[in-house]
C-alpha cells in the first residue's frame, strides 16, 4: 500500500506546478524567472545547482539518487554525447591512468573542444530543421549548394555561436549581416521546404511554402504546434488563426536565391578576372547566342502557355511595373522557363549540335567562367511585402481579411522592429522576429532550446514532447529546473557550451545506468518512478544509425575524418537498381562521417532509414528509437557491418596471442575491460570456429583468420556495442 501512496506523491508534485497556473496563460508561456535553489539532506550529493533540483524533487517522494558510474562507463558515455564517436584504446588508457581529481571535467573540456562535437550535435538541428539535399516530391531534385548549412551548423557549434545569434542569422542573416558570407549561407534555413519547383500551381505552391516555414519556425523556435492554427484558431494552445497569419507575414515577402556568398576583397579579385573572361569569350558566346537563343526564348514562350493567365500576366508585366506578389510568382515560374531553355542544345538538329559542342569546347579552353562561392539563400523581394490575408479554413483560395506582422499575445506581443543596417534593401519582417525570438525575457525561445540539450545529453527532455511545450504537450517533469537553466543560459550569453559543461559534469549526468531489483531502493524506485522521470538513475540508450555506422568505421580503422564540402556517397545496395546514386569512385570518400552522407528526401541511407532516421519532410523534436528485425538483419548481414569486421579482424592478424586478442577486441568494442569469462569465452568461439573452417578445408592460417573474421562480426552485433550505459 505505501507504494501506491509514493507512486501517487510523485505524480502529484509532477503535476503541481502547472495545475495552479491560469489557464489564460500557462506558466510555459510566461517568462522564466529564475528559482532559488532548493536546500537538500544529501549536501555532499550535488556538484552544482543542477543537482540540487533534482535531488530535492527525489527526497521530496523518499527517493534516493544512483551511485556514480564507473569510469569507464562515464567515459563512453560522455564520447558518445558530446562526440558521436567510441573512445579510442589510448584515450581510454589515458583517462584511467589520469588520477587527478579534475581528470572528469578535463574530459569534458577537451571533447566539447573537439571538432567531431559539431558534427555530433549538428545531426540534431539538422534532424529539427528538416534538412535535406533534394526537393522531395516525384522529381526530387538534388540542391548543390545545400550542405554549405549543414557545414555553416557544424562550424557554428564548434565555434560556440551564441544560441541567439545562431537564431537571428538563420532567419534573417541576409537582412542583419548582408556583407557577412556565413550570415548569408545559414539563411539558407528558409530554403530547406520540400519544393515541388514544377508544380503548375505557383499561388498554391507559394502558400504552401508559406505554411511550410511558418510551422517549422514554429516548432523548432517555439515549441509549439503552431500550425494547427491554420485552419481555425488553435483548439488547445492561445493562438488564433490571425495571430497565425500575422506569424506567417513575417515570411510572406521572402524569395529563395543562389546568392554569391564573398567578402568585399574576393569579389574585387572576381570583377577583374569575370571582366577579363567576357572579353576574351565574347566571340563565342555571340555565336552561342545565335545558335540557340531564338529556340531557348521559343521553349520559355511555350512553357509559360502551362501556366494560368495570372501567372502569365506576372511574367510579362515589366519588371518595374509587377507588384512584390507578381515578383514572386514570375521568379518561380523562371525557374521552369530556364529549365526548358537548358533543354534546347540537346534537341539540335544533328550538324548545329555538333556546331554547339565545337563552341563549348572553345569556351571551355579559355577555362572555366570565374565564379564567387555561392550559397543557397533567400533575400526579401524588396522593401514592400505582399499582402498577406487569413485564409479560410486555411484555404488560398478563400482569403478573408488583411493581417499585420505580430506576435502571440500570449506570448508577449509587442511591436515588430523591423530596424535594418544601412544600405540593406528589404523589408526587415524577419529580423523583426529574430529580435523578438532572441529577446532575453522570451518566455519559451531559451526554455525550448535548453529543453533539447536536456534532451540529447539525458536521452529524454525535461518536457517529454520537445516540439510541444503547449496544453497538449507533457508538462515538464521539473518546472522549476527547467526555469532555472533558462535563465542561465541567457545569463551565460546564450552560451551553449557552458550549458553543455553545466549538465555533463552533474552529478545527475554521472548517476549509473543499472538496476539491481534486489536493492531496496531500486525496487522502491521502480514501483514509483519505472520511466525514471525524477532522473534517480542515467537511462539506457541505444545509438543512432549514424552513429553506429560511425562506430563501425572508427573500430575498422577507416574512418574518414576530413569535414565539410559537398555530401559523400556511400555504396548503396544494388537492389535499388537505377534509384540509387552512384557510390564516389574512392572508397575513402565513401567513407566519411555520417553527418556528410547525401541527403536526399525520397532515397534515405537504407542503414539510417532502418535505425529510424526520420521522415525528411518534417521536423523531427525527438528520433523513435524502435527495435525491429530488419535492424539485426542489417548489423548481421550487410556489407557495412560484415566488410568492417573483415577490415577491424585485419588489424589483429600479426598478433599470435588469441587471448590479447579477445581481450583488445572486447575492449575497443565495449568501451571497458572484458571479464575473465568474457574473454575464454572469446577464446572458445575463436578455437570452434577455426575448427569449423578447417573441417571445410581451410589451411591453419586461413580458418584462424576467418574465425577472427566471425569473432569481430560478432561484437558488432552486441547489445553493448550498440548502446550507452
Amino acid at each position: 500500500m505505501r507504494h501506491w501512496v509514493l507512486a501517487l506523491a510523485v505524480i502529484a508534485t509532477a503535476t503541481m506546478a502547472t495545475a495552479a497556473e491560469p489557464t489564460e496563460r500557462p506558466r510555459l508561456f510566461q517568462p522564466p524567472v529564475r528559482p532559488v535553489v532548493p536546500s537538500v539532506k544529501q549536501g555532499h550529493w550535488p556538484r552544482n545547482p543542477l543537482d540540487r533540483f533534482v535531488l530535492a524533487r527525489l527526497e521530496a517522494v523518499g527517493l534516493s539518487p544512483s551511485p556514480e558510474a564507473d569510469r569507464w562507463r562515464l567515459l563512453r558515455r560522455a564520447h558518445f554525447v558530446v562526440t558521436g564517436l567510441p573512445p579510442t584504446l589510448s584515450e581510454q588508457r589515458a583517462f584511467l591512468a589520469d588520477n587527478r581529481p579534475d581528470v572528469y571535467e578535463r574530459l569534458i573540456d577537451r571533447l566539447l573542444a573537439s571538432p567531431h562535437f559539431g558534427e555530433r550535435w549538428a545531426q540534431h538541428w539538422l534532424d529539427l530543421v528538416r534538412y535535406a539535399e533534394s526537393d522531395g516530391f516525384n522529381q526530387d531534385a538534388l540542391r548543390p549548394l545545400a550542405y554549405r548549412y549543414r557545414d555553416w551548423v557544424i562550424a557554428a557549434l564548434n565555434a560556440n555561436l551564441g544560441y541567439d545569434r545562431f537564431v537571428q542569422w538563420q532567419l534573417a542573416g541576409d537582412e542583419l549581416a548582408a556583407d557577412e558570407p556565413d550570415a548569408l549561407i545559414a539563411a539558407g534555413f528558409n530554403r530547406l521546404w520540400p519544393d515541388e519547383y514544377n508544380a503548375a500551381n505557383l499561388e498554391q505552391r507559394r502558400q504552401e511554402i508559406l505554411d511550410d516555414l511558418t510551422d517549422t519556425a514554429g516548432l523548432a523556435f517555439l515549441g509549439l504546434t503552431v500550425g494547427c492554427a491554420r485552419c481555425h484558431d488553435h483548439k488547445y494552445d492561445p493562438i488564433s488563426q490571425k495571430e497565425y497569419f500575422a506569424l506567417q507575414s513575417f515570411f510572406a515577402p521572402i524569395q529563395p536565391r543562389d546568392l554569391p556568398a564573398a567578402r568585399s576583397a574576393e569579389w574585387a579579385v572576381y570583377r577583374q578576372r569575370h571582366q577579363q573572361w567576357e572579353q576574351a569569350s565574347r566571340d563565342i558566346r555571340a555565336e552561342i547566342d545565335r545558335l540557340i537563343g531564338e529556340r531557348q526564348k521559343t521553349a520559355r514562350d511555350y512553357t509559360l502557355t502551362r501556366f494560368n493567365d495570372d501567372i502569365q500576366k506576372a511574367v510579362r508585366t515589366p519588371p518595374e511595373k509587377r507588384t512584390p506578389l507578381q515578383w514572386q510568382i514570375a521568379l518561380m515560374a523562371q525557374k521552369q522557363l530556364d529549365r526548358a531553355a537548358a533543354e534546347v542544345p540537346n534537341k539540335l538538329p544533328a550538324a548545329e549540335k555538333k556546331r554547339y559542342q565545337q563552341l563549348q569546347e572553345q569556351l571551355a579552353r579559355l577555362g572555366p567562367e570565374p565564379t564567387l562561392p555561392m550559397a543557397m539563400t533567400v533575400n526579401d523581394i524588396g522593401p514592400d511585402a505582399p499582402p498577406t490575408r487569413r485564409l479560410i479554413g486555411g484555404d488560398w483560395r478563400k482569403p478573408a481579411g488583411l493581417v499585420q506582422p505580430g506576435f502571440p499575445e500570449a506570448l508577449g506581443g509587442g511591436q515588430p522592429d523591423t530596424r535594418l543596417p544601412a544600405g540593406v534593401i528589404s523589408t526587415g519582417r524577419r529580423a523583426a522576429l529574430a529580435r523578438w525570438l532572441t529577446k532575453s525575457d522570451h518566455p519559451l525561445t531559451a526554455r525550448v532550446f535548453v529543453n533539447r540539450v536536456w534532451q540529447h545529453t539525458f536521452g529524454v527532455g525535461l518536457v517529454a514532447t520537445p516540439n510541444d511545450f503547449g496544453v497538449q504537450g507533457t508538462p515538464p517533469s521539473h518546472p522549476e529546473l527547467l526555469d532555472w537553466l533558462a535563465c542561465e543560459f541567457v545569463a551565460s550569453g546564450w552560451d551553449i557550451k557552458h550549458l553543455l559543461r553545466l549538465l555533463l559534469t552533474s552529478a545527475t549526468f554521472r548517476q549509473d545506468s543499472r538496476v539491481d531489483p534486489n536493492n531496496d531502493g531500486h525496487s522502491k524506485a521502480l514501483l514509483a518512478d519505472r520511466e525514471n522521470t525524477l532522473l534517480w538513475r542515467a537511462n539506457r540508450r541505444r545509438l543512432e544509425g549514424e552513429v553506429i555506422r560511425d562506430s563501425l568505421l572508427a573500430l575498422s580503422g577507416e574512418l574518414n575524418t576530413r569535414m565539410y564540402g559537398p555530401s559523400a556517397r556511400p555504396e548503396l545496395p544494388a537492389a535499388l537498381g537505377k534509384a540509387a546514386w552512384a557510390a564516389d569512385p574512392r572508397p575513402e570518400d565513401r567513407q566519411r562521417r555520417s553527418v556528410y552522407v547525401l541527403v536526399k528526401r525520397n532515397l534515405r541511407y537504407p542503414f539510417f532509414e532502418a535505425f529510424d532516421q526520420p521522415d525528411l519532410h518534417n521536423s523531427c523534436g525527438r528520433r523513435l528509437c524502435t527495435t525491429t528485425a530488419p535492424q539485426a538483419l542489417l548489423l548481421f548481414n550487410s556489407d557495412l557491418s560484415l566488410g568492417r569486421g573483415r577490415v577491424w579482424a585485419e588489424s589483429f592478424a600479426e598478433s599470435s596471442d588469441s587471448r590479447a586478442t579477445v581481450r583488445l577486441a572486447m575492449q575497443a568494442a565495449w568501451g571497458r575491460p572484458a571479464s575473465a569469462d568474457e574473454i575464454a569465452l572469446g577464446e572458445r568461439f575463436l578455437e570452434r570456429q577455426a575448427v569449423l573452417y578447417r573441417n571445410q578445408g581451410s589451411t591453419a592460417e586461413q580458418s584462424r583468420q576467418q574465425a577472427l573474421v566471425d569473432f569481430c562480426h560478432a561484437l558488432l552485433n552486441t547489445n553493448e556495442f550498440l548502446y550507452i550505459d
